[in-house]
């Protein structure tokens, strides 16, 4: 991947981001899954600054649970 792809990924990837963590601050579930929801956004978001392109397919598998209804259970955590 060139250096122009790679930021255009970075854009995508930071974009997708912002809209994860609106999506899970409206939320209305338990604080204890947005608490865990949250900290899996923080995982990927440390992902991308050293594989953004496995970040970003772990930011699709999250979006889509997220879309799916699909919460983590805060116990394992």
């Amino acid at each position: 991947m060139d250096r122009d792809d790679q930021l255009k990924l970075y854009g995508v990837v930071a974009a997708r981001l912002k809209v994860a963590h609106a999506r899970v601050r409206a939320l209305q579930v338990p604080d204890d899954v947005r608490v865990a929801m949250t900290r899996k956004l923080l995982v990927i978001t440390a992902a991308a600054k050293h594989d953004v392109v496995g970040a970003q397919q772990r930011l699709e598998r999250f979006m889509r649970d997220l879309d799916e209804g699909r919460f983590p259970d805060p116990g394992t955590q």
